[in-house]
């Protein structure tokens, strides 16, 4: 009898993938999984949600622990949220493109800490990066981001857009918690942002 055809094309190999962009694949299935299991996730369950079989994963890494890490890396490079940062709309309202970039930064904050909260430094060593970022210049190239974001608005805005950019991403990461209230949203967070703790603005 001949085997259905769906079971013959099981873990065919993606044609014209580079090991550059299959470790880059390997990568971004691997995190979702990495940050729902930790380092209990076994090379055989990425390799299935990867659509491939588990020996093509140590074609592009030498191990698991070589995964672990270019996964800690990838979650702490700042490329995915600078590329968001970038697209948003800059003819928007000032608030609007604030509230876009919480939500993205947000985002990328809470990648970042379902992955290294699961696997930890890993000896305590920042593990380096993925496409050249380390810890410094992550956040220099986000400020950047949000400063061009200011950029249209700087006329009225009462300090140089790089300070206003910093001080926003700083209370994007120190946004107290309290228990009897709820956490703020991008939009609440940005009017309090642009217009101070004072009902009606200051006087």
């Amino acid at each position: 009898m001949t085997a259905p055809k769906e079971n013959q094309t099981t873990h065919r190999r993606a044609p014209g993938m580079s090991p550059e962009e299959r470790r880059a694949m390997i990568i971004q299935t691997a995190i979702p999984l990495i940050a729902e299991y930790g380092a209990a996730v076994t090379t055989a369950k990425i390799a299935r949600a990867a659509g491939i079989g588990e020996g093509t994963i140590f074609r592009v890494f030498a191990d698991k622990e070589e995964l672990l890490q270019a996964c800690i890396a990838e979650a702490l490079s700042p490329e995915h949220a600078v590329r968001e940062l970038d697209a948003i709309d800059a003819s928007q309202p000032l608030p609007d493109r604030l509230a876009e970039a919480a939500e993205a930064l947000q985002a990328h904050m809470s990648r970042m800490g379902a992955i290294v909260g699961s696997l930890g430094h890993r000896g305590g060593k920042h593990p380096g990066t993925v496409r050249g970022a380390g810890p410094e210049e992550s956040t220099t190239r986000i400020h950047a981001a949000l400063a061009e974001l200011l950029e249209p608005d700087k006329a009225a805005l009462r300090r140089p857009p790089e300070q206003i950019a910093a001080l926003f991403f700083g209370l994007l990461f120190t946004q107290p918690r309290t228990e009897d209230e709820p956490d703020l949203t991008p939009q609440e967070l940005v009017e309090l942002f642009l217009h101070g703790a004072l009902l009606g603005g200051a006087k």
